[in-house]
Formats: C-alpha cells, sequence, structure tokens
C-alpha cells in the first residue's frame, strides 16, 4: 500500500462515519420532526421496504387482504438502504418520512435504522413481519460475537429494531430468539403467525405454483423437482453463492427422473452458472420465479442455512442440508439451535453424500422428526395469521 492510500483510507472512514453519524443522529430525525405537523391519518398503512425496488414477498398477503378490505389507505416506500448512496438515499429517506409522519401504521420485514433513529410519533405503530420463520442462524444482537456482526456500542448507537409496536414470529418456541436479537422487552415479539404462509393453505395457490414451475422450465413437467436454495456467504453488500454442484455428474445420476432449480438469495448480485450442456437438467430461476412457487412445487429441498427449510416444512416433504462449509459458518455467524439435532433431514457435507441422500431421499424421510420439527417452529402458521395480524391493528386503534 502507497504512503497515499495509508493516509487517505483512514481520512475516508473517517468521513462515512461522520457522515453516517450526521444522517441518523440529527438530519433524518429532525426532518421527520417538521414532517410531523399534520395529524395521523387513522386508515393509513406504510409499507417500508429497506432494500429492492418493489415490495418483497413478506407483504404480498397482507397488502392484499388490507386492499380488499377498502378500509385503508396504502402507502410503499422504497429506500434502497445500501444499494444507492449519497443524495439519491437521501431523498429516497425523505419522501418515506414525509409518508410515515401521517401513518398510523407502518409495516417492514427486516432491520431498519432509519426508523430506529427517528422520533417515532406514538400514534403511530410499526409492525416488523420478518422475513423469515423460526430461527435458524443468528443475526443482530445474536452475532456480536461473531465475525457476521457489528460491535455491541455500534448497535447501541445505530439501532435497527427501535421503536417497534409489534413483531411476529412462526411459532412460541422462537420468541426468545427475536428479543435476544432484537434487543426488546418481552410482549412485543408475538406468535401470531408469518402473514405469507397463509397462502400456502389455499390449493388452487399451490397447484397454481406448480403449473408456473412448470411454464418457467417445461422439463419439469414430467419430473421430480429439487429446490436448490443456499443461503449467501459473506456481507451483504458483497453476498455470494456457493458453487459446490458438480451439475453434468448430477445430471449423469439424477437426470432421467429429476431436475434442478436453484434459488439464490436476493443479495447475491453474480450466481454461479450452469453449463449450458445442462440447461435441460437445471436452472437458475432467481429472477424467474419467487421462492413462494418453488416451495409450492419442490418435491425436495434441499439448503443449507437458510430459514426456508421452516416454510418447507409445512409440505412435510424430504429436505437434505448441504453444510460442506458448517464449521467455517459457524465461526462466522452462528446459530440458535445445534445444527446436528435440529435439522430435520440428513446433513452432507460433500458431492458424492449429497448425491446419495437425493437418490434415498424418499425411503429415509423421518415423518416423525419433520412432523415435530414442524410442530415446534411453524405451529403458529396455520393459515390465518393474516388475520390475527389484521385484527392486532385493530385493536390498538
Amino acid at each position: 500500500m502507497s504512503v497515499i492510500n495509508k493516509i487517505k483510507k483512514p481520512i475516508m472512514k473517517n468521513l462515512r462515519t461522520l457522515r453516517r453519524n450526521y444522517r441518523y443522529l440529527h438530519y433524518f430525525p429532525s426532518y421527520y420532526k417538521k414532517c410531523c405537523e399534520q395529524p395521523v391519518q387513522d386508515n393509513k398503512v406504510l409499507f417500508l421496504e429497506m432494500r429492492f425496488t418493489s415490495l418483497s414477498n413478506s407483504f404480498d398477503v397482507i397488502y392484499k387482504t388490507l386492499e380488499e378490505t377498502g378500509e385503508y389507505e396504502l402507502k410503499s416506500a422504497f429506500v434502497q438502504y445500501n444499494f444507492i448512496r449519497g443524495k439519491a438515499y437521501t431523498r429516497k429517506v425523505e419522501a418515506m418520512l414525509e409518508e410515515l409522519a401521517t401513518s398510523r401504521y407502518v409495516i417492514l420485514d427486516e432491520a431498519s435504522v432509519i426508523l430506529s433513529c427517528i422520533p417515532l410519533r406514538k400514534e403511530t405503530k410499526a409492525i416488523n413481519l420478518w422475513h423469515g420463520c423460526g430461527a435458524f442462524k443468528k443475526f443482530g444482537r445474536s452475532t456480536t460475537e461473531k465475525k457476521f456482526g457489528a460491535d455491541a456500542a455500534t448497535l447501541d448507537r445505530f439501532p435497527n429494531y427501535r421503536n417497534l409496536s409489534l413483531v411476529t414470529v412462526s411459532s412460541p418456541e422462537v420468541v426468545w430468539a427475536y428479543e435476544e436479537a432484537m434487543h426488546l422487552p418481552k410482549g412485543i415479539v408475538k406468535p401470531l403467525g408469518i402473514s405469507r404462509t397463509d397462502q400456502f393453505y389455499d390449493p388452487d395457490f399451490v397447484q397454481s405454483r406448480r403449473e408456473k414451475v412448470c411454464s418457467v422450465m417445461p422439463a419439469a413437467r414430467d419430473k421430480k423437482i429439487i429446490l436448490y436454495a443456499p443461503t449467501f456467504r459473506g456481507h451483504v453488500s458483497s453476498a455470494k453463492s456457493p458453487d459446490m454442484i458438480d451439475f453434468p455428474a448430477f445430471k449423469k445420476k439424477l437426470g432421467d427422473e429429476y431436475v434442478i432449480l436453484c434459488k439464490h438469495h436476493p443479495f447475491v448480485k453474480i450466481p454461479p452458472e450452469i453449463p449450458e450442456s445442462c440447461k435441460d437438467f437445471a436452472m437458475d430461476v432467481t429472477q424467474h420465479l419467487s421462492i413462494e412457487d418453488l416451495l409450492c412445487a419442490a418435491d425436495i429441498c434441499v439448503s443449507d442455512y437458510s430459514s426456508l427449510v421452516f416454510e418447507y416444512s409445512l409440505f412435510q416433504k424430504p429436505m437434505i442440508f448441504y453444510a460442506f462449509d458448517y464449521e467455517d459458518y459457524c465461526d462466522w455467524r452462528g446459530f440458535y439451535y445445534d445444527y446436528d439435532d435440529f435439522t430435520p433431514g440428513p446433513i452432507v457435507k460433500d458431492q458424492d453424500s449429497l448425491l446419495d441422500a437425493l437418490v434415498h431421499a424418499e425411503s429415509r424421510i423421518d415423518r416423525q422428526k419433520l412432523a415435530d420439527f414442524r410442530e415446534k417452529f411453524m405451529s403458529a402458521c396455520d393459515g390465518h395469521a393474516t388475520d390475527r395480524i389484521i385484527q392486532w391493528m385493530k385493536d390498538q386503534l
């Protein structure tokens, strides 16, 4: 590193720190206060999407249900946190704060330093639907001792879960984990269920998803579907997906009976490529199909440390855990439950073992363990979560 770069690096870091301090500790709180001159509208609901330019699937069911009642004024805000910077980001947040100032409810599904830094009006209730079920890999305060997490002092200064009135989770079993991760007092995290799982109880919806999947990959129509959905590695800003499947070898072994559909985490910008010779056997459907589409259609789910396995347990079908980097991942982020005891399916750490587990997936499934897993972690996801959440909203008036 040159002398100039040695001098420049700490200067740039200090500038970023100063800018962050100014934005979240001074500018955004004061801007919000200026927007609070008008009264809160009792029927106004703001959906806050932190990262993406359209509402994530966490909001689908509750948004549609609220819209169908005709009783609410629904607004959406997209701040693109960590995806855009500078003045463009500031303008997005300002527009969001203007809507938030007169909203009776704000609904989000993940961490928000913006919502946490402002003096939220007492009339406004913040609801975090959360984007995952169960409690698998650690997050928030639970990762302060891990490489993935921020230090406690930073989280004290820039919290992500302040001002919340309600956090919905998938079962009473996991309430403690969310209270720990979000540093919340008892009573805010409630096992009302996860709204988006309601649609898995609609047979017509499930069947339509299978048809949609087959329209995207016609080869899947007469074969069994393997969903491969790994979580990301690294930090959010530089997220990568594992490249640990030899697709030609898997095609040779499985191609007559199966297809593989790959769904990478939305944070991953450059996913691994599938060889051209395997395009009739495997397809990256990340940009074409939602995780709901795939969970409904899959006959077998292969994941690693992703919370989607909780949702998939509702279907009581085989799961395989491809944990080739378990030790490194555990050091990086950690888990709320012992991984070996917790997983309701075989754990494999190399491709040969994964192939063997796929070939024998149906015959080796432990249905009692799968049922116990579903009951323990998904008992509040019974098809009526959205109704309970909306009733909670009405009870606040």
